[in-house]
């Protein structure tokens, strides 16, 4: 018989701290598999199998530290994430929405909690209000519902995520008012002290986050720096508001926005953020929040049963009665009215936090020493029984409605055709791998897991034992990469007679639709200006090529700039490459403007129903003078030039009206830009149909003085 060697005696609540966590972990594996089957949100299996083992429950975990800090980490990391989700113009453009939304879902309540309070409960004026504060208020504790149905930018949501912000902030202000004129502490410098401190709170999270986020990851590259720094973020954002006299939530919330375009949708950093909050921190906050629930308040008096009774019907009442409100002055589908009602319906952690605060405002004390507390233990009680009820009918009505969204958007998309992306990495720089691989992944579409290719080639002729394992090594360095985003990448380690011949082989092999390269810079005389290796390939291949020279991180990419010459919409690549790059701007984050001639810009501008906030269009002829977008340039800004391609060696002729590559140094005339710089600019410049335009080179970002910066430039060549 097999004897252990130690075993200690269990005790409930439990002590040990390996069986608490392995007691959790097991919850958070089995609650999907096992509520998936019985078409349950998971969600309220976390928030039931809290309640079960809970101190009120089973008794085998009690609601220590551990558990309020897990879980506080856990709600601040739901806020962080919706705003971190956020598409900025859309929330930009609807954010009159959110605001209309707010004041419905703030107003409603309100007014019927005021009601139902001093009229049905006989509540004084104050609690009366204060407890209209807990109908106001509301938890986007069905967010990571959304999240995974990939619905987080759709209108809807946006309206909701932007909307609970509103009420939230309204209901504790409302909250830090009421508890200070109860009290008798509010005076003439109460409204300036809390005015202030607010905006400053604010204004340090939106204005100086950003900047230290982008100086951060622009000189810190290590995986996990990078989070470690975001967390601390967040943190540092919910205290700033909680020094304000806000609830943490709206810091948490403000410093996804502050962020939101510092990291990338598509980056391994944003996959690490959710990856982490939805495996940890939000699963320990929904499991804590179970453990609130006493079911025998349901048995101890009949005051909190009709407190409860009263709150959870109001506050359904007034949540849908706003949801419909909105519904009807935007015009949203039933779907959409759905899953605004069930983001907006959960009550937990600023409802939780004023009643706690209302309970501990003592007014004065009965004949009998009793104290008299701004809201009684019976709402206290029934706030308990109303936060399973609300999070019940928030899981299961945003399940529903998000449901049907994503199925409808499935459904769309199938109608229209869908052409995989296939994208290839020729690599042999261990110094630009990874910024051409987080390029690649930004290209294609984000729902896109699949796809890419990594090629080493290494010259036959050659004889170097070592080129192979280095080239392994290249390979497994980009593979790492790519699955830190969760994408998977194909590796190819290839031998052939050339490098180019091995990447052109590899592109009929594969089915290749785009390349994406490090670019060359060809010095020498009579050169083609990217490299002997680069011309021979774009003399073979006739699929997109990007060459790309990156001289910082792509997430720290603030605009990129697209020249566009003219009549290329003539070219047979030119839709192909044009959703590239809008999903590079989409996926990343950033601005993108588009400068060509009138005759080709009516042909970039999508049509009315798809424009993008994100891009710009300016009508330019700089194809004759590249030295006026000097003046257009900023530091982070990404240069981009679309070019056509040599055409095959066979073909190519004196009467050829190709685009025959060759390398010049093309002196600016500086005095044009009132001499900013004082040295030449080297480009890259190409003949076509007897006229000479700039493809390419070491062009310079210049801040606003003038003063010379550091640059990236990209090529899109195209058949």
């Amino acid at each position: 018989m097999f004897l252990f060697a130690h075993i200690d005696s269990i005790t409930l609540p439990l002590e040990d701290p390996i069986l608490k966590f392995l007691l959790i972990l097991v919850i958070i594996l089995a609650a999907p598999l096992l509520l998936n089957k019985l078409k349950i949100p998971y969600l309220l299996g976390l928030i039931i199998a809290g309640a079960v083992i809970g101190p009120h429950g089973l008794n085998l975990v009690l609601r220590d530290s551990s558990i309020i800090l897990s879980g506080t980490a856990g709600l601040l990391y739901i806020m962080f994430l919706s705003g971190l989700d956020m598409d900025m113009s859309d929330f930009k453009k609807n954010s009159w929405r959110s605001l209309i939304f707010g004041l419905y879902t703030f107003c409603v309540p309100l007014g019927l909690g005021i009601l139902a309070g001093y009229y049905i409960l006989g509540f004084p004026i104050y609690s009366s209000i204060l407890l209209a504060g807990l109908f106001a208020s509301q938890t986007l504790i069905a967010y990571p519902i959304v999240s995974k149905l990939g619905i987080s930018r759709d209108k809807a949501v946006t309206i909701a995520v932007g909307g609970t912000v509103i009420t939230d902030t309204l209901a504790l202000l409302l909250l830090t008012v009421i508890v200070g004129m109860a009290t008798g502490n509010v005076d003439e410098t109460f409204w300036w002290r809390l005015s202030a401190s607010v905006l400053l709170s604010i204004g340090i999270i939106l204005f100086l986050f950003p900047l230290l986020a982008h100086w951060f990851f622009k000189h810190c590259s290590d995986s996990v720096s990078q989070y470690i720094f975001v967390l601390a973020m967040v943190f540092l954002g919910a205290y700033l508001a909680h020094m304000a006299g806000l609830e943490p939530i709206i810091g948490a919330f403000l410093s996804g926005l502050a962020l939101n375009r510092q990291i990338p949708r598509t980056s391994p950093l944003m996959n690490r953020i959710e990856f982490v909050g939805n495996a940890i921190f939000i699963p320990f906050f929904l499991i804590g929040v179970g453990m609130l629930i006493d079911y025998r308040a349901f048995f101890r008096d009949w005051e909190s049963i009709e407190v409860a009774l009263v709150m959870i019907a109001l506050i359904t009442l007034a949540k849908f009665l706003a949801a419909y409100f909105t519904q009807k002055t935007f015009r949203l589908s039933n779907d959409q009215r759905t899953v605004i009602f069930g983001l907006s319906s959960a009550h937990v952690a600023a409802t939780l936090a004023a009643v706690m605060v209302g309970y501990n405002v003592i007014l004065g004390h009965t004949a009998d020493g009793e104290p008299i507390r701004l809201l009684s233990e019976s709402v206290l009680n029934g706030t308990i029984l109303m936060i399973l009820a609300t999070c019940t009918v928030s899981t299961f009505a945003t399940q529903r409605g998000a449901h049907n969204i994503a199925m409808r958007n499935a459904q769309d998309d199938d109608k229209e055709p869908q052409e995989e992306d296939h994208i290839l990495i020729p690599l042999a720089n261990e110094q630009t791998a990874y910024e051409l691989v987080c390029l690649s992944m930004t290209l294609k579409k984000a729902k896109e897991r699949n796809g890419l290719y990594a090629l080493n080639a290494i010259d036959n002729k050659v004889e170097d034992p070592n080129l192979e394992k280095q080239g392994r090594k290249l390979l497994d360095m980009a593979a790492q990469a790519a699955a830190s985003a969760d994408n998977y990448m194909q590796q190819l380690l290839r031998y052939d007679v050339n490098i180019a011949n091995a990447i052109v082989s590899v592109v009929k092999e594969r089915n290749i639709s785009d390349i994406v390269m490090g670019m060359h810079h060809d010095r020498t005389p009579g050169g083609s200006g990217i490299g002997r290796m680069a011309a021979d390939l774009l003399g073979y291949s006739n699929v997109t090529t990007f060459f790309y020279h990156p001289e910082q991180p792509l997430t720290t990419v603030k605009r990129h700039l697209v020249i566009v010459p003219e009549k290329a919409e003539k070219e047979a690549g030119f839709q192909l490459w044009m959703q590239k790059l809008r999903n590079l701007a989409e996926n990343s984050s950033a601005r993108i403007v588009f400068y060509a001639p009138a005759s080709t810009m009516q042909y970039l501008r999508p049509s009315r129903g798809k424009r993008s906030s994100k891009a710009e269009y300016v009508v330019s002829d700089c194809w004759d003078d590249l030295t006026a977008l000097t003046y257009e340039t900023k530091r982070d800004d990404c240069l981009w030039v679309v070019m056509s391609r040599l055409p095959p060696r066979h073909e190519q002729g004196a009467g050829v009206y190709g685009a025959v590559l060759r390398r010049a140094q093309f002196r600016a005339d500086l005095s044009r830009t009132g001499g900013r710089h004082g040295q030449p600019l080297p480009v890259t410049c190409a003949r076509a149909t007897g006229r000479e335009f700039p493809v390419s080179g070491f062009y310079t970002t210049f801040t606003g003085d003038g003063r010379p910066g550091k640059t990236r430039t990209g090529l899109v060549l195209r058949p």
